[in-house]
């Protein structure tokens, strides 16, 4: 991969979602990921398949739906706080009100 791009599994341990590499490219060709670019959206069914900056990934995992935009690509797996800056978490456009009016 270039500098501008990393596979979705490495990308994937990368940011510590998976503890290893190989868990995220099985879950990966699991077909479990989506990926969102320029409006496009598809789901992605090969470990290899490239990320950049500016894609946003969906996909379910502990019970919970994980939404982010990849801020940053990262040349290491490293601490959390490292790894918490490779995205950032996607915002609903459109919330449901939280209760009735008062």
């Amino acid at each position: 991969m270039t500098e501008e791009a990393a596979r979705v599994d490495v990308w994937l341990w990368r940011a510590r979602f998976f503890k290893t590499r190989s868990l995220a490219a099985r879950f990966v060709e699991d077909g479990r990921v989506r990926l969102t670019r320029a409006g496009h959206e598809m789901r992605v069914e090969k470990a290899s398949r490239p990320v950049k900056v500016g894609d946003h990934l969906v996909f379910a995992i502990g019970g919970r739906l994980v939404a982010v935009t990849v801020e940053a690509l990262g040349q290491r797996r490293g601490p959390p706080a490292e790894a918490r800056g490779l995205y950032s978490a996607l915002q609903e456009s459109s919330q449901a009100p939280a209760g009735p009016p008062h």
